[in-house]
């Protein structure tokens, strides 16, 4: 897996965030099974629940070109401490990948290596099969 490259996309779309209400700029790219990098960031509205993140939006992209299949995501923020996805793009993320790594980084070079399994132990799917 090399995290580096998926930071450094990650790094660079998060530039292309339009989060002029919050000012926190949000990037994540995404690796799929055939070893493309699809990237996203946030997308704020004034209307907050209108607000689209990172993830998600990498997702949405990935799948409107016909991917479903994911192996990992690295997420990166400008904050002091590692920012984990949200309720919501956990449970998008885990639909598609229950067990893909997650590697949190931030601008100042920290990185931790999570996974889905351990930001969302009981997705809703589970309940589904």
């Amino acid at each position: 897996m090399n995290w580096d490259l998926l930071i450094q996309k990650a790094i660079e779309v998060r530039e292309n965030a339009y989060a002029p209400y919050s000012k926190f700029k949000v990037g994540a790219a995404l690796l799929t099974d055939d070893n493309s990098i699809i990237t996203g960031c946030n997308v704020e509205n004034v209307s907050y629940g209108l607000t689209t993140c990172a993830e998600r939006n990498a997702v949405y992209k990935a799948m409107s070109n016909g991917i479903r299949q994911f192996k990992a995501i690295a997420i990166v923020t400008d904050t002091d401490t590692l920012t984990t996805p949200c309720g919501a793009c956990r449970q998008v993320l885990a639909e598609f990948n229950h067990e893909m790594p997650v590697m949190l980084a931030n601008l100042k070079g920290d990185r931790q290596l999570t996974s889905l399994k351990e930001l969302i132990p009981y997705p809703f799917i589970e309940s589904l099969q």
